[in-house]
């Protein structure tokens, strides 16, 4: 399914280009609106993030191109492994070359998926051997979803929750090969789909008040350019909220509907 390929495409590669004060010498991250920190800001493109209701609860609470009402999962991944500031976007990034070394942010909101952008061959060539790919979340959960697709009905649509399972079928097999014939390669799936499952599935269970509905507006569709501060209804505090625009819960984020 083409529409979960390219909505949910996260890699986060950890280069060996030398010892470092974190645990890791540099985060490299490639996605789109989930893990895109500003490089769209200045892009040709709708698909931006650069207004209220965006960055609310990030620091300084303004929008910086991410996608949420706060930090990423990118973000804590990068605190986590003891850098003090995270990955610029790659369009911030004023000189390229040995900048990088220090590790970059390459998401693009809305981006696809291409074979030319993914191969984890070129990766290696480089030097990646540490490298983190998320399976995909259950698709069939999200509000949006639910509303194109639920015909009336506020359960998650159990047809693209199983294309999402069988497309994480498959990347465990490609995981799996990957390793076995590249040395060294540290490549892991980080399997996000159950844990989000069983968020929505029994969210009083987890500490969360609604499921059903995301952040913005009526919670039921609105995302990107629909999510604005002009809209009505935007809720007051996202952290009582676990309907899935995705990864970050709690800790004071919640990612308001995604592309």
């Amino acid at each position: 399914m083409w529409y979960s390929i390219s909505c949910f495409l996260l890699m986060v590669v950890v280069l060996n280009v030398g010892n470092g004060e974190p645990l890791v010498p540099a985060l490299f991250i490639f996605g789109d609106s989930i893990v895109d920190m500003g490089n769209n800001n200045d892009r040709y493109t709708v698909v931006k993030a650069t207004f209220p209701p965006y960055g609310r609860d990030f620091e300084n609470h303004s929008p910086t191109g991410r996608f949420c009402n706060g930090k990423l999962a990118t973000d804590f991944t990068a605190q986590t492994l003891g850098f003090t500031s995270y990955p610029p976007p790659y369009f911030n990034l004023k000189e390229k070359g040995s900048n990088l070394l220090n590790g970059a942010n390459f998401a693009s909101a809305g981006c696809g998926y291409y074979d030319s952008t993914s191969k984890l061959y070129n990766l290696y060539a480089l030097g990646a051997r540490r490298i983190g790919v998320p399976t995909l979340p259950p698709m069939g959960c999200l509000p949006a979803s639910i509303t194109l697709f639920g015909f009336s009905s506020n359960k998650c649509v159990t047809r693209l929750n199983n294309d999402a399972i069988n497309f994480n079928v498959k990347l465990n097999t490609i995981s799996q090969n990957l390793k076995n014939i590249l040395p060294e390669l540290n490549l892991v799936l980080l399997d996000i789909y159950q844990p989000l499952y069983d968020l929505v599935t029994k969210y009083s269970e987890n500490g969360f008040f609604e499921a059903r509905k995301a952040c913005c507006g009526s919670g039921l569709l609105e995302l990107a350019i629909l999510c604005n501060k002009t809209v009505i209804g935007t809720c007051v505090n996202a952290s009582q909220y676990s309907g899935m625009d995705f990864i970050q819960q709690r800790q004071q984020t919640r990612f308001w509907p995604i592309i």
